[in-house]
């Protein structure tokens, strides 16, 4: 062990410990919050300051930005070492999606965070899963939920369009989002209440209006944005109506992962509309697409919740959103 001395605060910096340790350590007794993980090494830091500044339980949603700050800025460290890595190792999941070492520890470092932060809070991660199985997730008061990486495969190409996702979800509703490209440095934060910002300057949707266009329809002149066609295929029903929405739009445009997402926030797009997405994957979206003056919901006009079925679109304006929830709306 070696103890430096830092801005008045003690840090002990150990080497790795069992994955084992993350899980069954008591978060109430420890003082260890995790930095970063570097080259098989984890690094720890012990602080006497922590509990105090942790925000109060009944604190207001944005009392825990401060917090989503540096679980974003914990992965990032991680993210950049391994970006562009020639010798990066590659796993495929149950379900053939990639992960990779970069995933994994970037979530492992937010987890040791709001283990020692927010104890009492609900984790759920797509590495790791969910921090209480016992416990319905769904009936917890506060749960953070982590996308270490999204766009896995953005980022083994070495495409910015990847990003970490952090979500703080209360009574089941995303109330705080963050969007962070940790390569480019751009960070994406909206929250109940409050408005969005990138890298703390606040972004707005652009608006397009029928008066602009001189058209009573704004779909022909909107271009619609998902990850991919394979998102809808795994439902012919899904496929016909997502097919039918690219019909009427001027095109369609994939690739984006939740980097389209930012940009809608930012006003250089009107139209995102996926599906298949896991709670990790569109949860910390939405604070982002409504605080910029977005609209965000499901595909039949729902907000979004713990227990929404992952088809979402997120649109400029409430118009361009009724006009492309016509051609996905079930039943319709």
């Amino acid at each position: 062990l070696m103890e430096v001395k830092m801005s008045s605060m003690a840090f002990t910096v150990s080497t790795r410990f069992p994955d084992d340790d993350w899980r069954t350590r008591s978060p109430a007794s420890s003082h260890n919050r995790c930095l970063y993980c570097r080259q098989g090494r984890l690094f720890r830091v012990r602080s006497a300051r922590m509990a105090e500044n942790s925000p109060r339980e009944n604190a207001s949603y944005a009392e825990w930005l401060p917090l989503a700050h540096e679980l974003a800025d914990a992965a990032g460290v991680v993210i950049r070492q391994y970006f562009r890595s020639p010798s990066l190792d590659l796993d495929l999941k149950s379900d053939q999606s990639p992960v990779t070492v970069a995933d994994r520890e970037a979530e492992r470092v937010m987890r040791a965070i709001l283990m020692d932060r927010a104890p009492s809070h609900g984790i759920l991660g797509e590495e790791l899963g969910c921090s209480d199985t016992d416990l319905d997730l769904d009936q917890r008061e506060w749960v953070w939920v982590l996308d270490p990486i999204d766009g896995t495969k953005a980022f083994l190409s070495g495409k910015p369009t990847f990003g970490t996702l952090i979500a703080l979800v209360h009574r089941g509703v995303p109330v705080l989002g963050v969007i962070d490209q940790a390569v480019l440095h751009e960070r994406w934060v909206g929250y109940k209440g409050g408005s969005t910002t990138l890298n703390g300057q606040p972004v707005r949707v652009r608006r397009i209006d029928n008066n602009t266009l001189e058209s009573e329809r704004l779909l022909p002149f909107i271009y619609v944005h998902a990850t991919h066609p394979s998102m809808f295929q795994g439902s012919e029903a899904d496929w016909e109506k997502f097919r039918n929405l690219e019909r009427n739009c001027r095109q369609s445009i994939f690739g984006s992962d939740c980097y389209a997402y930012a940009l809608l926030a930012s006003g250089c797009i009107d139209l995102v509309v996926e599906a298949d997405l896991k709670p990790w994957d569109f949860l910390a979206l939405s604070p982002v697409v409504e605080n910029a003056g977005g609209v965000f919901t499901d595909w039949n006009g729902q907000g979004i919740s713990l227990k929404s079925d992952g088809r979402v679109i997120a649109a400029a304006s409430q118009q361009i959103h009724e006009e492309s929830i016509q051609y996905l709306r079930d039943g319709d």
